[in-house]
């Protein structure tokens, strides 16, 4: 499978977002999601950002207050993972206009359409910005 899950948070270590590929409890999620956050948020900007946290390898990338977490299989590749948090956050930014925390909060069910639209059972099916949102735009003229 590759991707095992993506996080959202912001830099108090609030959870914006969570989407898992994979099933968790409810108190396992929470507690995972407690483990990396703490750890991710820890590190300096001059170390990496790959990070391995129990059988996950985590990507993460800071974007202005939000990070961008995704755990993945240890034999993924992380720039190819680096590049799909770009693509997401460009993804949004067309469709927001500079996406911030704020967008995630006010505007879930398409922070979580646009990520169906590119990840289907934790691997990557869909690269293009116009075909991800598509669909969206097509729900925003309907209402």
């Amino acid at each position: 499978m590759g991707i095992r899950f993506i996080l959202m948070v912001n830099k108090q270590g609030q959870t914006r977002l969570a989407q898992y590929y994979e099933y968790l409890t409810l108190e396992e999620r929470r507690a995972l999601e407690g483990e990396i956050v703490r750890k991710c948020l820890a590190r300096t900007e001059q170390q990496c950002s790959f990070v391995e946290h129990r059988n996950y390898k985590i990507v993460y990338r800071r974007y202005a207050s939000l990070f961008f977490l995704v755990g993945v299989d240890n034999d993924e590749n992380e720039l190819a993972i680096l590049e799909f948090i770009h693509l997401l956050v460009e993804t949004m930014d067309r469709h927001f206009g500079n996406v911030c925390e704020l967008d995630i909060m006010f505007h879930l069910e398409k922070a979580h359409f646009m990520l169906e639209e590119m990840v289907m059972n934790g691997c990557i099916i869909e690269t293009n910005k116009s075909n991800i949102l598509a669909p969206i735009q097509l729900m925003d003229k309907a209402t």
